[in-house]
Parts: C-alpha cells; sequence; structure tokens
C-alpha cells in the first residue's frame, strides 16, 4: 500500500523511488444515481507543458482522439466510456526516461463528456481517485483520494507530475474548473 495524500501534498517520485521511471497512473470514480436519463462517460486526460504550464504544441496534449504521444512517453489506455466496476477506469502510462526536454509538467485531468448537454457534473461523482503504481513492480507508490468537495464542476486538474532539479514530484492539486474540456484547454494554452 502506497502513502495516502491530501489536496495540496507533494511528494517526491524518482528521488525516494530510486530506479522509478515507467509509473501507471490509475484514475477512478464512481457516479452517482441520478434521474439524467444519460449514462456518465468520464474522460482522463494528459496537459504535456512548459514551466508556465502552457502547452507548447497541440500533440502534447494526450486524450482520448491522441492516446500516444510522439516520443513515445506519455500513453492512455483507452476510454472507458462508463466507469463500471472496481480499480482503476481509465490509466496513463508514463515513462519519465522518454519525457521531452521542454515537458517540465504532466498534468492530468478528468472531464464529464457533453456534461453541459446531459446536466451532469462532478457533485454527482464520488470516490474519485488517482494512484501512482510503479509499472515494473506492479506496487502502488501513492494514492490521492479526492473527497466530496465538487457541486457544479465538470473537469477537475486531479494532479500534476513535475521536474524538480532532475527528479520527478508529485503534486496532489484536486482543483476543479466549470466548462469541461474546453475551458481546460483554455487554461493550459491550447486553442479550441
Amino acid at each position: 500500500m502506497g502513502i495516502n495524500l491530501a489536496k495540496g501534498q507533494r511528494i517526491d517520485l524518482t528521488k525516494t523511488n530510486p530506479g522509478l521511471t515507467k509509473v501507471i497512473i490509475g484514475l477512478g470514480w464512481d457516479t452517482n444515481h441520478y434521474h439524467g436519463g444519460h449514462d456518465f462517460d468520464l474522460d482522463a486526460s494528459a496537459f504535456l507543458t512548459d514551466a508556465s504550464s502552457r502547452v507548447i504544441e497541440d500533440s502534447d496534449f494526450i486524450f482520448y482522439n491522441n492516446l500516444v504521444h510522439s516520443s513515445g512517453s506519455v500513453e492512455h489506455t483507452g476510454d472507458n466510456r462508463t466507469g463500471e466496476g472496481e480499480g482503476d477506469d481509465e490509466q496513463i502510462n508514463i515513462n519519465f526516461s522518454k519525457v521531452p526536454t521542454h515537458v517540465h509538467r504532466i498534468a492530468i485531468t478528468v472531464t464529464i463528456h457533453d456534461a453541459e448537454a446531459r446536466n451532469q457534473n462532478f457533485g454527482q461523482v464520488s470516490n474519485a481517485f488517482v494512484r501512482v503504481v510503479d509499472a515494473d513492480s506492479d506496487r502502488e507508490v501513492l494514492r490521492f483520494d479526492l473527497g466530496e468537495d465538487f457541486s457544479v464542476e465538470t473537469a477537475v486538474v486531479i494532479c500534476e507530475l513535475y521536474r524538480h532539479n532532475g527528479d520527478w514530484k508529485f503534486n496532489a492539486v484536486g482543483s476543479g474548473f466549470a466548462g469541461g474540456l474546453a475551458a481546460l484547454c483554455r487554461n493550459f494554452g491550447l486553442e479550441v
């Protein structure tokens, strides 16, 4: 069992786990039952940004329509459209040794697909978590449970992995946005 983090906590990943180069970012959630008539489709994404949290190239945005970064450093394993079942609902694999030098941060986000049309938001999502797993040993390094802090938000920056003095660190962000994926893209400097 890894370390459980609270919102706002930062922890060193590669310095305290020597040899950690490949990680699986596992994301999971449950949706509360409601009478809207639509299933929830939550989508994980990764924004590979420079030091000022801006995406330099469109290809530095990894999501269901662009699953693998050209460097091979970040790979989304595919869209889970229902969130059914135990464990991770979606996963993003990261190989720190292949991350391009212009990338200083990898922001991991979750958005609700068609949230406005379906009248859905993160207030209807529970048990959301992110965990970092050592891909070589399958050991859970850390876990961050989001809690129930959200109401009208349709997008959440769950966490951020960032370079610091040659090592990679993890920041438990947990900040919500209204406006879904489009608002997140604008936040990271992408044209929508």
